[in-house]
């Protein structure tokens, strides 16, 4: 009998990798090239984004807006002010436009022919003559216009400032 003991586990060592047959670097100028192409057309449509996400900033403010007022309307003592306050809430979006137009003098039929110009999609006929009563009419008849109408009216308003058109 032999009294060598067998090689153990403890004495084995990790055997080195060989280096990468093809390095990770471009190997010619052109993929330089396009990639720095690639980095800068991702830069400009970043800038692209962050500028219309700036532009659009009066936008997402009138929809804040418009839901405060929506919660407002369900509420009988706020109700009046509120509706009062959607055609003004309009016109603010129409003048914050980075166009720039002049509407704020524009009522009746130039008003909705404003409106239904830049809007994507078909506003009723009677859109500026609602707004109108909303602004001008007495407090009782605010009142008691129906709820179903009060609906169509907030959703056609909603859909307009998220929607309109706008020439840049």
């Amino acid at each position: 009998m032999s009294t060598d003991k067998a090689p153990s586990l403890d004495q084995l060592k990790e055997l080195a990798l060989p280096p990468p047959p093809v390095s990770y670097w471009p190997q010619t100028w052109g993929c330089l090239v396009l990639a720095i192409v690639l980095l800068l057309a991702l830069a400009a449509w970043g800038a692209w984004r962050w500028w219309c996400w700036r532009r659009d900033r009066y936008r997402r403010e009138a929809i804040a807006r418009l839901a405060e007022l929506e919660l407002a309307i369900g509420d009988e003592q706020q109700r009046v002010p509120a509706l009062r306050e959607l055609p003004e809430l309009l016109k603010r979006v129409a003048l914050s436009m980075p166009d720039r137009p002049s509407v704020a003098t524009l009522t009746g039929h130039a008003w909705q022919a404003f409106l239904q110009q830049r809007s994507k999609v078909p506003l009723p006929e009677d859109f500026s003559r609602s707004l109108a009563t909303l602004a001008y009419a007495p407090a009782p008849q605010l009142a008691a216009i129906p709820a179903q109408q009060l609906e169509a009216l907030l959703a056609h308003s909603r859909r307009w400032i998220e929607t309109h058109h706008v020439a840049v």
